[in-house]
């Protein structure tokens, strides 16, 4: 294989790594991408009313895809509120385009589909991609990330990648102010909130099965200490590695606010979204990334289970037949994912390109 390839790789690496965009804004990734499979003759589409591109090499009725998730995280680095790919986003965008190049100029009895994908970080990314028709006639699809290194340390490769389901949830308690003095006037919303929060703590599961369920945001009162405050806003985040569970969890908790609507005699408004799905691993496609990591690599690491998420797990959710795995790529990634100050080995960016590679020609 062409021995300049791993040098090209490193500088599409740089370049992203140096222009983060966050989520539905990555306009000039998107064009970066857009000239570079311009420069190696591989046809794309792009979209007028959403950023990202597919992009296909190959002849036949059967199509093999590979995605990369083109978002950055908008947070704060050493005081200033900025893009940065602190998820390794810039490292699937180049370890797939360098997927590309390995295989653009060998013989391809199938096409091979290159998914450049918007908003994982928002969760419906991976929707407006299957909206724009990316699953037409996939059997099979494979990801890419990078992995902490308390999950894969440098050298270790992992055919898939089980991620956990999450979804969140934002409500309103809308009950009436009350002077501290006389309690019994008002309806605090405070109490709701920490009964909300028992409440939470009580939802039980078999302990064989991972899940969290947790307030992560309580906002209530004012500047003056003798109001009794009426109302209160709060966030919840669900976690479980088992889509079910996740959905178990949910029934739950809005049967529970239901009752303390009743119980305290208040209104409560409250909206789940950004709902992302547990994996549903291939193990076909699982099978074959396996091989072509022993291939390249030789040992095969064990299948990484985390309780974080990726909307990658959408493509499967919205069908079923299809064969998919995410592969999990050991860097010495540390601190961790979205982790202001993230860094790793950047000879990974060569590796898992071939990876990918092997995977989409084996498969």
């Amino acid at each position: 294989m062409n021995p300049n390839y791993e040098e090209t790789i490193l500088n599409w690496f740089e370049h992203f790594h140096a222009h983060p965009e966050v989520s539905w804004k990555e306009f000039e990734t998107t064009q970066t991408i857009a000239a570079i499979l311009d420069e190696h003759g591989v046809s794309y589409r792009r979209f007028s009313d959403v950023t990202g591109l597919i992009a296909e090499t190959g002849e036949g009725d059967e199509v093999i895809a590979v995605r990369a998730d083109i978002d950055a995280l908008w947070q704060e680095v050493d005081g200033i509120w900025q893009g940065n790919h602190s998820c390794g986003h810039d490292a699937n965008i180049s370890m797939v385009l360098g997927a590309m190049l390995y295989i653009k100029d060998r013989p391809l009895y199938k096409k091979v589909r290159f998914i450049f994908q918007p908003a994982e970080e928002k969760g419906n990314g991976a929707i407006s991609m299957i909206e724009r028709g990316a699953l037409e006639n996939v059997s099979h699809l494979f990801g890419v990330h990078l992995r902490p290194i308390e999950e894969l340390t440098l050298g270790q490769v992992a055919p898939s990648i089980h991620h956990g389901a999450g979804i969140f949830l934002e409500g309103k308690v809308m009950g009436m102010d009350g002077h501290g003095a006389r309690p019994h006037q008002g309806k605090n919303a405070i109490d709701v909130v920490v009964a909300l929060h028992q409440f939470v703590k009580t939802i039980y599961f078999s302990p064989f099965e991972s899940y969290s369920a947790k307030l992560t945001k309580i906002t209530a009162g004012g500047d003056n200490l003798n109001i009794i405050p009426g109302t209160a806003e709060f966030a919840i985040d669900v976690r479980a590695q088992k889509n079910e569970v996740l959905h178990k969890i949910k029934d739950k908790i809005d049967q529970g606010i239901n009752s303390l609507k009743d119980l305290y005699g208040v209104d409560i408004e409250w909206n789940w979204f950004d709902y992302v799905p547990g994996a549903e691993v291939s193990a076909e496609a699982e099978a074959i990334a396996y091989e072509s990591i022993r291939g390249i690599v030789g040992e095969v690491a064990p299948p990484v289970i985390t309780p974080g998420s990726d909307d990658f797990h959408f493509y499967t959710k919205k069908n079923p037949e299809l064969k998919a795995t995410m592969i999990g790529l050991g860097a010495d990634l540390q601190p961790g994912l979205h982790h202001p100050k993230m860094t790793f080995d950047k000879s990974v960016l060569d590796v898992g390109a071939r990876i990918l590679a092997e995977s989409l020609l084996r498969a």
